[in-house]
């Protein structure tokens, strides 16, 4: 490797999975490094490399390859899910081959993983190395400021309601509910923001939960009351958004007794194996044929379709503010930073004081349920509500739907609207 200009080397990577806007973030990072003087090395495939002191898929970034490369999906340095604190001699081994390419300062691109791995790496003994990163998640969560969003979020939900909208209008002409499933494994955000720009009749995210499990049985009372209530309003079609993250709270005891997981040769449940969407269909069609009838559901998942699409301008303009903010403040002497851009300037966040010490892990910004927004969503789904129930002939209806009394439909579902 070439040595060091006097203004240092800046290396980039990008880690976690794929968003779209990474590439903006690389263009424009790489071209304020070389604009001042500095050496500018792309890391393939973000620590996967490192961990093993492997320099070889280091490269030297240069002005000709990342013109336009802003409005790209994917990225040109590659990703991975490598996370060199699983092991000290990851993290000794990452710091080596880092210094053994003369690396000054380290941009890191991504999520949680990712921020916490690089300040761990960073604050080695003798690491001597400034770092800064930028959030990037379609899962919207990391604790930015000003209900900021992440990178690439943007781009994954106008995508998303496209998709869902597609499969509304499928679902209208075939007379049939979807299931879908969006990402987010720890907060809700890009199923809501899907949900509630598509007009989907029901949206469920794992927030909207008390504390402790979620039980399936009061999911699929949610689910079938809200078709219920649609046919009765006159539509037979639906579908519903479900936010990932529910999987998470599921009892074990809750799966085994709808016996959808497959176990282990030690009767350990495979959760790896588990498809919310699938499950949830099971369970609720199984409702509807114990009343004699055939229901048509189908369950899809959207998420990988969504990451390495093309940015739309939001993100194109907003990665490339990212990117040269988050050099300017490497070269301004700045270090241990996630570098924000608020209204226009750049907010760096000490990482620090982002990380929770109960998990020791970056902060999860999760939706906020007494928020107007979660409120304006709320309103207009077609669920269950307290009101519905002051409306004899609508629960009648329903109750026939279900062939039980209105006082046994009132009776075994009003509580579902609790704490509205």
């Amino acid at each position: 490797m070439a040595a060091k200009t006097s203004k240092g080397t800046l290396a980039i990577l990008a880690g976690g999975g794929p968003a779209p806007g990474i590439n903006g973030v690389i263009g424009a990072a790489a071209l304020e490094g070389i604009r001042n003087g500095m050496r500018v090395l792309g890391l393939q495939e973000g620590y996967r490399w490192l961990v093993r002191d492997d320099v070889s898929r280091a490269r030297e970034l240069r002005t000709e390859e990342l013109s336009g490369i802003h409005r790209q999906g994917g990225s040109i340095l590659g990703t991975s899910r490598e996370n060199p604190t699983t092991d000290p001699d990851k993290m000794r081994n990452a710091l080596s081959a880092l210094k053994r390419l003369g690396v000054t300062h380290l941009l890191a691109i991504g999520g949680d993983d990712t921020a916490f791995s690089t300040w761990k790496i960073s604050g080695m003994k003798d690491a001597g190395i400034a770092f800064a990163c930028v959030p990037k998640t379609i899962d919207n969560d990391l604790p930015l400021p000003e209900n900021v969003s992440c990178f690439g979020y943007e781009t994954a939900r106008q995508l998303g309601v496209e998709l869902v909208a597609n499969l509304m209008e499928d679902a209208r002409t075939t007379v049939r509910w979807y299931f879908v499933v969006a990402m987010g494994r720890k907060a809700g955000h890009l199923a809501l923001g899907i949900g509630k720009a598509a007009g989907a009749p029901l949206t469920l995210i794992a927030e909207e939960f008390p504390p402790g499990t979620i039980s399936i049985e009061r999911l699929a009372d949610l689910l079938e009351t809200t078709i219920v209530k649609r046919r009765v309003l006159g539509s037979r079609d639906g579908l519903v958004v479900l936010a990932e993250g529910i999987l998470e709270r599921f009892a074990e005891e809750d799966l085994r007794k709808v016996g959808e997981v497959e176990q282990d040769e030690f009767g350990h449940l495979r959760m790896a194996e588990l498809d919310l969407g699938k499950l949830l269909k099971n369970v609720v069609r199984k409702r509807f044929a114990a009343r004699g009838e055939k229901m048509q559901i189908v369950d899809k998942e959207i998420g990988y379709e969504l990451r390495c699409a093309a940015p739309v301008p939001f993100d194109a303009e907003y990665t490339r503010d990212l990117g040269h903010a988050a050099v300017r403040f490497l070269l301004g002497g700045g270090s241990g930073a996630l570098v924000t851009v608020v209204l226009g300037r750049a907010v760096p966040m000490d990482l620090a004081g982002l990380v929770d010490p109960s998990t020791g892990k970056i902060r999860v910004r999760f939706v906020d349920v007494q928020g107007e927004g979660y409120r304006v969503a709320r309103d207009y789904m077609t669920r269950l509500r307290g009101s519905d129930f002051e409306d004899a002939e609508l629960v009648g209806r329903m109750a026939a739907e279900m062939k039980t009394t209105p006082e046994a439909f009132a009776g075994r579902f009003a509580p579902l609207t609790a704490g509205e």
